[in-house]
């Protein structure tokens, strides 16, 4: 038996989630978090085997912590469930983040049941799933790495989205403004433009940020 968290912060689709989930067999969902706090603490509690975790959470927007940082912190506990990201966005600042805070795998809401139901069963093996549409923009990114924008990079362009002078986005990065003005050099070349304006312009038509 395959047993189950769901981690998002509206109880329809966590309903929806459960309803499609409750009548496989080999599937037993036996907790549910609508926040990051809620879900590390069960995640630290319970024996789980997969999570399937929302990206966007209540109260990022307010600084609070979203789901790649309850994976993360998921992920380093002692024994951990697989942590299966379940979301609606698939910008490759989002998809970075996620793989780096130690999701086994990425697959979007619109997703079919069968498709969820043998992407946990994957991801509690230990397999990476993928959706189709993820999949396809890692690859992208693989076939031209020098034009592909780095994870910092991806960061320093999302805070160009946010707004702020280069000292504040320093700031907000723990990095110098040096560090942000040299990134800004590259990210301009890569992405063709001579704006910052532009930079969020272009990253957002080619779904680089959300």
């Amino acid at each position: 038996m395959i047993r189950i968290m769901l981690v998002d912060d509206h109880p329809v689709v966590r309903a929806g989630l459960r309803a499609v989930l409750e009548p496989v067999p080999d599937l037993e969902v036996v907790a549910e978090a609508a926040d990051a706090d809620e879900a590390i603490a069960l995640a630290a509690a319970g024996d789980l085997d997969v999570v399937l975790m929302d990206l966007r959470l209540q109260g990022t927007v307010a600084g609070g912590r979203d789901g790649v940082v309850a994976t993360a912190e998921i992920r380093a506990l002692e024994n951990p469930p697989r942590v299966l990201m379940l979301t609606t966005y698939a910008s490759d600042a989002d998809i970075l983040r996620a793989v780096d805070a130690g999701a086994t795998g990425y697959l979007l809401k619109d997703t079919a049941p069968e498709t969820l139901v043998a992407g946990i069963r994957s991801a509690a093996a230990g397999e990476t799933v993928l959706g189709p549409a993820i999949a396809a923009r890692l690859l992208d990114r693989m076939s031209a790495p020098e034009q592909a924008l780095t994870a910092r990079e991806l960061e320093i362009v999302e805070q160009l989205a946010v707004g702020g002078a280069n000292k504040e986005i320093a700031k907000r990065l723990f990095i110098s403004e040096a560090t942000v003005k040299s990134h800004l050099v590259h990210i301009f070349g890569k992405l063709d433009v001579n704006s910052r304006t532009k930079v969020v312009a272009v990253a957002r038509e080619r779904g680089l940020i959300s």
